[in-house]
């Protein structure tokens, strides 16, 4: 049975990580605030004088038919003057969304209610009225501002849009008057009762706010999808491309609205056509992300995807850095932990012509994020079918990926040395597999994993070094099947390095996960040579039942006092 790669965040991608995370779900979410000023509202030299006397009087007009009373009482009457985070909200919307942006509108829109809403909740769970009803004033104001302004700059508005607006003002007006009146009451039993009627207007008004953006926001999807569908000019469908990649970095929510509007028959489309090469990276890129969600991946095999990708990965014409963004689309389509993605029968077909191509990308990545990407796609492959480990034999990939461990421009964190030590994992379990790691002195490297340790100490670098570690220990045991790599393990002292594991909970950051397979792999490694072992060792660590070694070496460091 194959050991899963990593289920947290891997930094397959440098700067990916500070991607925002925007939730678009029915019900009170958050969602990530998109950062940056526009360049739009930075003058250039010898603007300045012209915007501050013709441009920035133009907007205030623009901006005074949005104004209303309501908006108005709630800056002067509402306005929190304690220190409590939630007095932070009123300053969100400086620097709003540039004009003509329904996109970031939505968004920046989107989330600042989003974070109202959830806090209205904690306040009310604290029975705090007055603060419950001042940002139920705040709410409504910023729910009428996403409505006027997406009415402005957005194409005209269908009618079930507008009816749901409508449901969404009235439930904000109606939650406005029920928290008013509750400031007024002073009878615990009555105020209970107010309560459930303010949680469940609560709770409704979040879910027509979540059918009203998903419904502008779709559309907003549909108006991308067609442009990339219609472009022939390189820069438009670069930027838009561009646009689209940045909504999926908002959330699977947003990736669902994309595949289900289009948004993988249009970027294969891109990246079938020779006119537009050089746009093949971002588009690629763009579909991995939108096949973190299953309809993502439906949508690729239903426009045969798999054999786009095959051709590019197949192709050398291609860059290698669209090479790379083909294989990091394999790895997402073929995660183990997507059960969607174990019904990919195109995938089968294709497989062969897959795996040389990622072995060869690996071979000759010029960097270790070429590496991790093709590496990563190797190693879900090997879960994914079990032909494809006997693939990887026939084509020497054990010594490609030894060899890669001793190049530090290729391999130079654990995330790589997790998708290589997963892929011996799972090769291991050939009986040939044992000569050829011998052959390339892969049990030496084998135990250097065993020593892996992280170099910031950050949790998502912690949590690779113990599947690191994890993973080395279980290949170690599959191996030692073989007397000869068992001779070898014990001649490198892997007894004496299982043993620490096992014995100091430091070594493997208190991990049950590292402790269950080092003490697997020590009691095989012990079956093939016992006079490695001292007498304490074998009578706590090997010869009890694997349980009871393992609460042994789990509460070492426990104190009962």
């Amino acid at each position: 049975m194959g050991l899963a790669p990593s289920r947290g965040k891997c930094p397959l991608r440098k700067g990916h990580d500070h991607c925002g995370q925007a939730l678009l779900q029915i019900g009170i979410n958050m969602m990530a605030l998109p950062g940056g000023r526009h360049l739009d509202s930075i003058p250039l030299p010898g603007q300045r004088l012209h915007l501050m006397q013709v441009d920035s009087v133009q907007r205030w007009m623009e901006d005074l038919k949005l104004m209303t009373e309501c908006e108005c009482m709630c800056v002067l009457q509402a306005k929190p003057i304690s220190l409590e985070e939630d007095a932070q909200s009123d300053l969100i919307l400086a620097g709003g969304p540039g004009p003509g942006d329904p996109l970031q509108l939505l968004l920046k829109r989107g989330w600042v209610i989003s974070t109202e809403l959830r806090r209205i909740g904690q306040k009310l769970a604290q029975d705090r009225w007055a603060r419950v009803h001042s940002m139920s004033v705040r709410l409504t104001c910023h729910a009428r501002s996403m409505v006027s302004e997406y009415s402005a700059v957005s194409r005209s508005s269908s009618q079930e849009m507008g009816q749901i607006e409508k449901l969404l003002m009235e439930k904000c007006s109606e939650l406005s008057a029920v928290t008013e009146r509750c400031l007024q009451v002073e009878n615990e039993h009555v105020l209970k009762s107010m309560k459930a009627c303010v949680s469940e207007t609560l709770s409704t008004l979040g879910q027509h706010f979540g059918q009203l953006l998903e419904l502008a926001l779709t559309r907003e999807v549909q108006a991308l999808v067609r442009k990339i569908n219609a472009s022939d000019n390189i820069y438009t469908t670069e930027s838009t491309t561009g646009n689209l990649f940045s909504l999926t970095q908002e959330g699977a929510p947003l990736c669902r609205i994309i595949a289900k509007e289009g948004g993988v028959v249009a970027l294969f489309k891109v990246c079938r056509q020779d006119s537009f090469r050089c746009l093949y990276p971002q588009a690629l890129r763009t579909l991995a992300s939108i096949c973190c969600v299953e309809e993502g991946v439906h949508q690729l095999e239903k426009v045969d995807g798999v054999l786009c990708l095959a051709d590019i990965l197949t192709d050398d014409s291609h860059s290698e850095a669209t090479r790379a963004e083909a294989a990091a689309v394999v790895a997402q389509v073929t995660s183990p932990h997507l059960p969607f993605t174990q019904h990919l029968g195109s995938f089968l077909e294709s497989m062969e012509e897959i795996v040389t191509a990622l072995v060869k990308l690996c071979q000759e990545a010029s960097s270790g994020e070429v590496f991790l990407l093709a590496s990563a796609a190797l190693a879900n492959i090997t879960f994914f079918d079990t032909m494809a480990c006997e693939m990887l034999l026939q084509l020497n990939a054990i010594r490609v990926l030894l060899e890669a461990c001793s190049d530090k421009q290729r391999v130079d964190t654990p995330y790589t040395r997790d998708q290589i030590v997963t892929i011996l994992a799972n090769m291991s379990v050939l009986e040939q597999c044992a000569s050829d790691i011998i052959q390339e002195n892969g049990v030496q490297l084998i135990m250097g994993m065993l020593s892996e340790k992280p170099r910031s100490g950050t949790p998502a670098e912690v949590a690779a070094c113990e599947r690191v570690q994890q993973k080395a220990a279980v290949t170690l045991a599959r191996l030692s099947r073989d007397p000869a790599v068992a001779r070898e393990a014990v001649r490198l002292s892997c007894m004496s390095r299982l043993i620490e594991l096992c014995r100091s909970p430091s070594e493997r950051n208190s991990s049950d996960a590292v402790l269950v397979a080092c003490l697997a792999a020590l009691r095989r490694l012990a079956g093939v040579c016992p006079e490695g072992l001292q007498d304490s060792d074998f009578q706590q660590l090997v010869q009890p039942r694997l349980v009871d070694s393992f609460l042994l070496c789990s509460n070492m460091e426990e104190s009962f006092v």
